[in-house]
């Protein structure tokens, strides 16, 4: 299928080669301390989506080649916790993104019944106001602490961008209720160890058959 011409750069293959390395060692790692091996790999996470702003390039490469080395997220269970790590549009709107998404971000992260191959997500409760001002007419429901948004039906095949690579696809399309605009998101997933899971948030065009990058997320589950 054809993609956009806005997939990261290449990574050098030293760089890819450190990167395989790594992913390696925590995996190692995981075995012995599952607990350490996915903090470590959820700050490297965050400290790769920080380098956006100052080493774009690599930073991109970096999170591309990780992205790659992960394996579809195919046991993801219950709620999970997220984070942003970075936009991926351009330079300058991604540093405009993430000043307002510094101040606030009202996504909190995922919720995954694997069973039924579907979810949610989680949002803070401050988001009800302004979405009703998005979609008046889009209910979401309450979830304890959190509201559940944008449900979503799950399944493993290739990346749209990485077409070599398998992926936990979050498909928005199929699922009737939700408003057009998230519609048009492809996310998908990879797990790079036992808890710490790494996605793309991928614009999907007219035709279905080509995708954007926008972003790169995290989540941490059990």
């Amino acid at each position: 299928m054809p993609a956009t011409a806005t997939r990261p750069p290449e990574t050098a293959p030293a760089a890819r080669g450190a990167v395989a390395s790594r992913v390696a060692r925590l995996r190692e790692l995981s075995e012995r301390d599952p607990a350490a091996a996915s903090e470590e790999t959820w700050a490297w996470f965050v400290e790769a989506g920080r380098r956006i702003q100052t080493d774009r390039r690599e930073a991109l490469a970096e999170l591309g080649e990780l992205f790659r080395e992960g394996l579809p997220s195919r046991g993801i269970d219950g709620e999970t916790r997220g984070t942003l790590v970075g936009f991926t549009v351009t330079p300058g709107v991604d540093r405009t993104l993430a000043m307002l998404s510094t101040g606030w971000l009202p996504w909190a992260g995922k919720r995954f019944d694997s069973a039924a191959s579907s979810g949610d997500n989680m949002l803070l409760r401050s988001a009800r106001v302004p979405s009703k001002a998005i979609w008046p007419r889009y209910r979401m429901h309450d979830a304890g602490k959190r509201l559940a948004a944008f449900d979503f039906r799950t399944r493993v095949e290739p990346g749209a961008l990485d077409t070599d690579r398998d992926v936990l696809v979050i498909d928005y399309a199929v699922v009737d209720s939700n408003p057009l605009l998230i519609k048009k998101i492809r996310d998908e997933l990879v797990e790079v160890v036992p808890g710490a899971h790494l996605g793309k948030m991928l614009w999907r065009h007219g035709d279905g058959e080509r995708h954007t990058l926008l972003a790169y997320f995290a989540l941490r589950s059990s």
